[in-house]
């Protein structure tokens, strides 16, 4: 007869490859049933978007099969629950578990359209997920996701008016542009912008949230502080293509974070445009900016390197259509997005583990 303890034991031999702990140990193991030869239980990753969710399944059966019974018929069953590093408080912000801010060193660079992709993927993989449009000055998520024409309502909780966010493609979405008119520019001195900034957080019925990206402005400023002295950054993620002036924009971008005043992580760098495919020859890359400028720079400073994005016109035509390209599963662009937002995914998982563990030996 197999027994539940043979099988926790056998469990015991598998590691979670990023937090280098045994399944048992990390408390990822639930629900073991056995009938028979049957054997099912529930594996409880730190993330739904974790890109290494078959590689934990297979090493459990096998871990079932070489260590308990060669007859066993294993079913694993996987589910999720996303970590934090936040303790709990009475803030506006409570129910959201990890604050993601997405920026660059300079503008043009595709941070907006590689913050919406990333919201909606990590969507897709069953979290919840908001995003704000924090690019006070040139806010363009409203287009993104097709809501230029939306307004917003406002809802009353504890004496208190809050907007709420728009949803679409299951991410809530809140952006200066849906209070201010499209046409016009706005002209801000920066403690109005900073202000305006607040309010999206603070003045918002944000809710449950496992995840709540932040598209910031390009370069560094007021804004930054702001969201940096005003919300718990979980960490940051710096989106840059690989030419030599963007990559020392970039590199500034990083030291920002990396300042004892502002002391924000750095969850990785992200490549966009990195190569050209033609839509006729989809094996084909050309490296019309040049080539592994990201991965270099991500090597030379100690932070993980993302991912890196094609440069494919469905990138574009999604954004200004209000359909992020990660919808269209059968785009290549869309699988790399998805393998970004799992290794973000993945980032943060690691970080707060690792905050976790400082914690409990403080």
């Amino acid at each position: 007869m197999i027994t539940q303890e043979q099988v926790l034991e056998a469990l015991s031999h598998v590691e979670e490859p990023d937090l280098k702990k045994d399944l048992v140990t990390l408390n990822m193991i639930q629900d073991v049933a056995i009938d028979g030869k049957n054997v099912s239980f529930t594996v409880v990753l730190t993330t739904p978007a974790c890109p290494l969710k078959e590689l934990i399944a297979n090493a459990c059966r096998n871990a079932i099969i070489h260590m308990v019974d060669p007859e066993a018929n294993v079913t694993v069953n996987m589910t999720a629950r996303v970590t934090t590093r936040r303790e709990s408080d009475q803030t506006s912000l409570a129910g959201v578990k990890n604050i993601i801010a997405v920026a660059s060193g300079k503008g043009g660079v595709g941070k907006s359209t590689v913050a919406a992709n990333l919201a909606v993927a990590m969507a897709q993989t069953g979290a919840r997920v908001g995003l704000v449009d924090a690019d006070i000055f040139g806010p363009s998520q409203p287009i993104m996701f097709g809501v230029e024409h939306e307004r917003l309502f406002i809802t009353e909780r504890d004496g208190k008016q809050l907007m709420e966010p728009i949803e679409k493609y299951g991410v809530k979405l809140l952006s200066i542009g849906f209070l201010t008119d499209p046409s016009q520019a706005i002209v801000w001195r920066g403690p109005m912008a900073s202000k305006a900034l607040q309010q999206l957080f603070r003045d918002a019925d944000w809710g449950e949230l496992d995840y709540l990206f932040v598209d910031l402005p390009p370069g560094t400023s007021d804004i930054h502080l702001t969201l940096a002295a005003t919300v718990p950054i979980t960490g940051a993620v710096v989106v840059s293509t690989p030419q030599q002036v963007a990559l020392a924009d970039a590199r500034k971008g990083i030291s920002m974070f990396q300042m004892d005043s502002i002391h924000i992580p750095v969850l990785g760098l992200v490549e966009n445009m990195a190569y050209f495919t033609p839509m006729e020859l989809p094996e084909n890359k050309y490296y019309i900016f040049g080539q592994g400028g990201c991965r270099r720079l991500a090597d030379e400073l100690q932070v993980p390197f993302l991912g890196e994005i094609p440069l494919v016109q469905g990138i574009c035509y999604g954004g200004d259509a209000g359909q992020p390209i990660v919808l269209d599963h059968d785009h290549p662009a869309s699988l790399a997005f998805l393998t970004v937002a799992g290794n973000v995914a993945q980032q943060i998982a690691i970080r707060n583990a690792a905050f976790t563990h400082q914690a409990a030996n403080s």
